[in-house]
């Protein structure tokens, strides 16, 4: 009696001949255990490519995937064969199939053939994936590039995080070095915002501009949905340190306040708030760290495309 071909190791043949592994990949929610998640890249559409033509990453659809190496390519998003990514694969060939992928899922990919349908017993990895594998050698070479401190995103975070504890003065008054370098006197959380992203590499970002870009949280989400001026929504399981936050407290539709995303702590996640306080979250008069359920509000992340 014959098994269904996701039941046994794949089939394989000789490894497609590459330039050299590009680097390891790791998910947004690898961060929980101290590795950094990856940036976007080639190799991860080579991969989606490839994971697709071995039965495991949902219908030919090239034109729908990004370069991004989400949790859900990583780890599976959903019970079918079809949606259950590069853990799916490691699964099948008794690789730990922690989603993260290594030299050892890498190798795989290059041997294993496809298992079924008209492109059956050719090699998973086509010649079209294995030049975006060697773009992504040439722009990696074997190690993700240390940008801890030259990105943006993370150079607003840092700038956020030595803000903590600074305080309008006089209190209620919206007076605060933020509103004062933006020149608009009022509720100020994405003010601060702007402030961190804009001051950190003046007129580098491509979303925020001192004096008219933003002091209004509903025109980031907006532009965020709509994928306009360097922003777009984000899910929750791909939100990586840097991001903003926005909230809505009364899921009224009319978002009321924002941060800059810092990190998960279990169910909840840390974040950099301007203007709050424990006792009222969108106009407390000071910078804090907040920790914040995302279940208790609406909530939407928003990536800030790097210049």
């Amino acid at each position: 009696m014959s098994s269904n071909w996701w039941d046994v190791a794949y089939k394989g043949g000789p490894m497609v001949a590459v330039k050299g592994f590009p680097r390891p990949l790791y998910p947004p929610d690898a961060n929980r255990y101290g590795k950094k998640p990856s940036s976007d890249g080639p190799d991860v559409l080579a991969y989606k490519r490839t994971i697709c033509r071995a039965g495991r990453w949902g219908e030919w659809d090239p034109k729908s995937w990004d370069d991004t190496y989400s949790n859900a390519f990583s780890h599976g998003k959903g019970g079918n064969v079809k949606d259950t990514g590069v853990a799916g694969v490691q699964r099948q060939q008794d690789i730990d199939d922690s989603g993260w992928l290594g030299k050892a899922t890498f190798n795989t990919l290059r041997s294993i053939r496809v298992p079924s349908g008209p492109n059956a017993g050719d090699m998973a990895m086509d010649s079209y994936a294995a030049d975006l594998i060697n773009q992504a050698w040439d722009m990696f070479q074997g190690h993700e590039p240390d940008t801890s401190s030259g990105t943006l995103r993370q150079s607003a975070l840092k700038l956020a995080q030595t803000q903590i504890g600074i305080k309008e003065s006089p209190a209620d008054s919206n007076q605060v070095k933020y509103t004062s370098w933006y020149g608009m006197v009022g509720p100020w959380c994405a003010m601060f915002v702007t402030w961190c992203y804009e001051t950190n590499q003046v007129g580098q970002s491509p979303s925020f501009v001192k004096g008219s870009q933003y002091a209004y949280v509903p025109y980031i989400v907006s532009d965020a949905r709509a994928g306009r001026n360097g922003l777009k929504a984000v899910g929750a399981d791909d939100v990586i340190a840097g991001d903003l936050v926005c909230y809505d407290w009364d899921w009224n539709g009319e978002y009321d306040h924002i941060g800059i995303f810092e990190k998960w702590s279990g169910n909840s996640f840390d974040a950099i708030e301007g203007n709050t306080s424990t006792s009222n979250n969108s106009n407390g008069g000071q910078v804090m760290r907040r920790n914040r359920l995302p279940s208790t509000q609406a909530t939407v992340f928003v990536r800030v495309q790097e210049p």
